[in-house]
């Protein structure tokens, strides 16, 4: 009885902190989502499971098989993502050290990525 209460607890608490990893699904469109990143800064593929709608761009969880999981913020509109390169790979791999880029800064423009267009 007491090992099935702990076990049970155990499994709330461990879906509690997997929620609360993901950006909130009260956001429709969303405003952040999640990157894959390798050693040298580079983004990796991302699977993540999102909802069958054409309009619904949420993602309800996200996992890196290879890499580190970083949040990354959603380009507003009328921004664009910084371009692709070596400099772009080593500012990401310093700045994503935290788990994070948002609020990190290239070259004056946000570290954004575009959203996902269903």
């Amino acid at each position: 009885m007491i090992r099935s209460t702990l076990v049970a607890l155990m499994a709330l608490a461990g879906s509690a902190g997997l929620a609360s990893a993901q950006a909130p699904l009260s956001q429709n469109p969303p405003t952040q989502t999640v990157i894959c990143l390798d050693v040298s800064g580079a983004t990796l593929p991302v699977s993540c499971r999102v909802p069958a709608s054409r309009l619904d761009k949420r993602e309800d969880i996200c996992m890196c098989h290879a890499g580190m999981r970083v949040d990354v913020p959603i380009c507003a509109a009328g921004e664009r993502a910084p371009p692709e390169n070596v400099a772009l790979n080593r500012a990401r791999r310093e700045a994503g050290r935290d788990g994070s880029l948002i609020g990190d800064l290239f070259e004056g423009r946000p570290m954004c990525v575009e959203g996902r267009n269903p």
